[in-house]
């Protein structure tokens, strides 16, 4: 695992570890992992000097890398990131046009390379952290809708990763963790 903290790390609000108990698995909807950073390292939060970023990142050779510690507290999800790990799997999603109803089809496959490194990456997290109880996809979690900028009395998804191709069956048989719906 590379780490390669993003430039505002340490101004993300510390956590105790004791209270992670959910990991979150998205994907960036983005096309590659230099783009994931360009992202990440966007300030959106003026009032922090933060933005939106996950934890972790596996691109799809499964090379991963940390850009937040799992004792800070990353945007990654609303309503859980207190007490979430976040995972960002490179998939390109839906990009570039995230919101547009006639573009929601999320087709492209996890890689083997890819899901293997999640399974290892869960089991570490699992090993060094055992207040880990539950995993959802971002999903999920966050069920909201947006109108579709092609059509704005279309609402679409708000998120859908990590989508219909990511192989749940496989993640859940390797771990543990129960998967929380919202």
């Amino acid at each position: 695992m590379h780490i390669d903290p993003l430039p505002y790390e340490d101004r993300l609000e510390p956590r105790p570890l004791s209270q992670v108990d959910l990991v979150v698995v998205h994907c960036t909807e983005l096309p590659d992992l230099a783009t994931a950073r360009e992202y990440g390292e966007r300030i959106v939060y003026a009032e922090s000097g933060t933005g939106n970023s996950g934890h972790w990142y596996i691109d799809r050779d499964g090379r991963t890398v940390r850009y937040v510690r799992a004792d800070r507290i990353a945007h990654h999800v609303r309503g859980y990131n207190e007490r979430a790990l976040g995972i960002e799997l490179v998939n390109r999603g839906r990009w570039p046009q995230w919101l547009d109803s006639r573009h929601q089809a999320m087709d492209e496959a996890y890689p083997a390379p890819q899901v293997d490194a999640l399974v290892q990456l869960l089991a570490t997290l699992q090993a060094t952290l055992p207040s880990l109880r539950w995993i959802a996809g971002h999903e999920d979690l966050d069920t909201g809708t947006e109108p579709a900028t092609d059509n704005p009395a279309i609402r679409v998804r708000r998120k859908r990763d990590p989508g219909p191709l990511f192989p749940w069956s496989r993640v859940l048989a390797s771990t543990p963790l129960q998967r929380m719906w919202g």
